[in-house]
């Protein structure tokens, strides 16, 4: 029995000398491991008190480094090195750094930072570090994609990898870490969309991506009810304001490139203590329910487009601290909640158009310009102009309807009562060569057409005169398939002629006194209209009565240009027609300068006061600009026609030689297209107009971020600054109120080509720079000046 006392004690007794010796061993372990992380980040300052005979895990620590242990296993490690610490020597090899952290299998907690460590994160190591919560790796120089390895460590709860030089795409599978509740990746080189499976991480509480490249909208993030904290600020997303949950505490959407409204549903985020979205493009009404938000400290919505009238007797959230209007269009008055004279409260709201302040305001007319310029209008009136608009659509329709119908019968009966003719003796005649010997003689005669339009005509056919027959065949005898518009110059047809080219028929209806002697001077100038810019002339045919050779319809025969109106190709309510981008629009304003310099300088006698809109130019099957809609001078109270429908209060016809300033309305009125171009919309009054003209101006002397905060969203990004500078410059000097002052035509093309060589030569370097390129200009040629 003794024996066997003995024998248990004994075993009791090698039982724990064996785990001793295993603790020593284990401790010694950890020790040479955090020896071993010593040598290789290079003994920093941080860890000069380590050595053999540290006891690491006493509960001591400091600033720099902590070491924690549970049951002597080592569970956190934080190292945190001198701000700004430079980089480790060539022979750091994170490899064999992460390798050595994988000898303390228990690890949770790993904080390692301003250490100078670089290379990419090995994946397939870091990996077996199965137990970390908790990772802290900012402030280094560690770069490459984040690793897919980390999606197994299921028990990632924070990942902080700020100030890195991490790149490429945020990977998908970040939904597969589902306890994580802290993602922080700023300044890095991140660029790319978000992936959606953001919005699937239930568990976040902060985002923060600040300072990386990311571009495009914001996924769906209502799904996140825990977070708190989203910080998106340095970036290019946009347009739209993201979908966010309820409970945030701090949203910073500053310097990115949303331009959409800020939806009403923010003055719902009661625990909201930080509010800002600066430097953006929001346009529309600024909520003031903002500034009663029970939590708001900080809140600053500065450099937007956001409306809207403040009135004295608003209420402020006591918590308020900071408050930044700044450089909006804000009228009205500042709430006297917010002009007290309290040291710990900071009140900004200069460049708006507040009254009696204190602070440099705009003039009103400027905030109600700017407005306009970027399309805000009050909520209510909108909604009455809508009502009235339809009102008088609905008038109008009904009005023409009926005017249609009616005129589809008497077109009917006029065509029966034509063929009842017919059977008879015939009363009139249809002369198809009446002008072919005077426009063969006008064809041929140098001193009429110039070089310039024998050469921008490749591909049309010969200018010709057509038979009724023709014409009939050709608009299959002017089937309503065929029918494209109608106006006071008469109806306008789509055809297909025999050789299957496709043509546009305008029918001119004539009074009976006119002769076709009468006409012969007008068909000579029409024959010379075709040019590469133009929608040219084809032909003519005259109808004329039998018994006095009178003309009793006239046809002329364009060609048929398909892709429709340049409004459409540049507007934002143009139907789902794809918008012409930055150098098309360049090659389209080009285009309409051409076509404009042929009918003044092209032809004898020049063509003046053509009253030319966008609705006026259309685009080919190369989106090719052609103007379509020109001053034919067949009668003085015929006006204006050409392929397109005219326009209601265009000039009576200039023929006559050119004299003082008499082709500056057409200089005019292309700067009024070039402001529609660079806006991608339309003016609606000569006083927006000028208005317009005036913020084209400041924004010239202005920085490059005003000037693009004004141009169609469409092609923001895409245009040079240089090259919209120059864009800009040519349309207000077209629009100057002195004629006198107005350039040449000549001027307009040689500086709208100067913006187009620009921007050509930037594209061409863009293409070969690297993915993350910055914006600047690598090209900047000697800025071409009007003569």
């Amino acid at each position: 029995m003794a024996e066997q006392v003995h024998l248990s004690m004994l075993l009791v007794l090698v039982t724990l000398l064996l785990s001793i010796h295993h603790t020593e061993q284990e401790d010694s372990s950890q020790t040479q491991t955090l020896l071993r992380i010593k040598r290789l980040l290079n003994f920093p300052t941080a860890l000069s008190s380590w050595n053999s005979r540290t006891d690491f895990c006493s509960p001591e620590s400091n600033s720099s480094e902590t070491v924690v242990c549970y049951e002597d296993a080592i569970t956190q490690l934080h190292i945190i090195g001198e701000s700004k610490a430079p980089l480790l020597p060539k022979n750091f090899s994170i490899d064999s750094f992460i390798t050595t952290l994988i000898r303390l299998p228990h690890l949770k907690v790993l904080t390692l930072v301003s250490l100078g460590m670089w290379g990419p994160l090995p994946g397939k190591i870091i990996g077996r570090l199965s137990s970390l919560e908790i990772v802290n790796m900012s402030s280094n120089f560690l770069y490459g994609a984040i690793p897919q390895e980390l999606s197994s460590l299921s028990n990632l709860q924070t990942l902080i990898l700020d100030d890195n030089m991490f790149a490429g795409q945020l990977p998908d599978w970040l939904d597969s870490l589902p306890a994580l509740t802290v993602l922080s990746l700023r300044n890095n080189l991140f660029n790319g969309s978000l992936p959606y499976s953001l919005g699937n991480l239930e568990n976040l509480r902060i985002l923060s991506l600040s300072h990386n490249h990311f571009y495009g909208g914001v996924p769906d993030l209502r799904r996140l009810t825990n977070l708190q904290v989203l910080e998106l600020d340095g970036n290019a997303f946009g347009p739209q304001f993201p979908r966010l949950g309820t409970k945030l505490v701090s949203l910073v959407l500053r310097n990115n490139r949303f331009r959409s409204g800020v939806p009403a549903e923010v003055t719902s985020y009661y625990q909201l203590q930080r509010l800002d979205i600066s430097s953006n493009s929001f346009v529309g009404p600024f909520h003031p329910a903002l500034l009663s938000l029970p939590s708001i400290t900080y809140l600053n919505i500065s450099g937007n487009k956001l409306s809207g009238m403040l009135f004295e007797n608003l209420t402020c959230s006591s918590e308020l601290k900071v408050v930044d209007f700044s450089s909006n269009l804000l009228t009205g008055s500042l709430p006297r909640c917010l002009q007290s004279n309290s040291n710990d409260r900071t009140v900004l709201y200069g460049r708006n158009c507040f009254q009696d302040t204190n602070q440099n305001q705009h003039l009103l007319p400027f905030c109600h310009t700017e407005a306009l310029a970027v399309g805000i209008l009050p909520e209510r009136k909108k909604h009455k102009d809508g009502s009235k608009v339809g009102l008088c659509l609905s008038i109008v329709g009904g009005t023409l309807g009926g005017v249609a119908l009616v005129a589809l019968i008497f077109f009917i009966v006029r065509r029966g009562r034509a063929r009842r003719k017919m059977k008879n003796p015939p009363t009139r005649l249809i002369s198809e060569n009446a002008a072919s010997g005077y426009t063969s003689k006008i064809l041929s005669d140098a001193r009429y057409i110039s070089q310039t339009m024998k050469l921008a005509t490749v591909g049309l056919p010969s200018y010709r005169t057509f038979s009724l027959e023709e014409i009939e065949e050709a608009t299959n005898n002017f089937n309503t398939a065929s029918f494209m518009g109608e106006s006071s110059n008469g109806q306008m047809y789509r055809g297909r002629l025999r050789d299957g080219f496709l043509v546009a028929i305008r029918c001119l209806k004539m009074r009976k006194r006119y002769s076709i002697h009468n006409f012969m001077h007008h068909i000579e100038l029409i024959s010379k209209f075709r040019h590469r810019h133009l929608v040219s002339a084809l032909g003519h045919c005259f109808e004329c009565y039998l018994e006095d050779s009178t003309v009793s319809r006239i046809f002329l025969v364009f060609e048929y240009v398909p892709n429709g109106t340049l409004k459409t190709w540049i507007s934002a309510d143009g139907h789902s027609r794809k918008s012409l981008n930055w150098t098309q629009r360049i090659e389209a304003a080009i285009g309409i300068a051409k076509g404009i310099q042929f009918l003044h300088s092209g032809i004898v006698p020049a063509v003046y006061s053509n009253n030319l809109k966008t609705t006026d130019v259309l685009l080919d099957r190369n989106l090719v600009a052609k103007i379509c809609s020109y001053n034919l001078p067949l009668l003085a109270n015929i006006g204006k026609v050409g392929h397109g429908i005219s326009s209601s209060g265009s000039k009576i016809p200039s023929v006559k030689e050119s004299t003082k300033h008499e082709d500056k309305s057409d200089i005019y009125d292309f700067g009024v297209i070039l402001q529609e171009i660079i806006l991608g919309r339309a003016a609606k009054s000569r006083n927006e107009v000028d208005g317009l003209k005036i913020l084209f101006q400041a924004s010239i002397v202005g920085d490059e971020e005003g000037r693009r905060s004004i141009v169609d969203a469409g092609v923001r990004l895409s245009c040079l600054d240089e090259s919209l500078k120059t864009m800009m410059e040519i349309c207000a000097r077209c629009l100057a109120k002195d004629p006198a002052e107005r350039p040449s035509i000549e001027d307009v093309l040689w500086n709208l080509q100067f913006a187009a060589q620009v921007q050509d030569a930037w594209r061409g370097e863009s293409q070969t720079q690297s993915s993350d390129g910055s914006p600047g200009s690598p090209f900047q040629p000697p800025r071409l000046t009007f003569h």
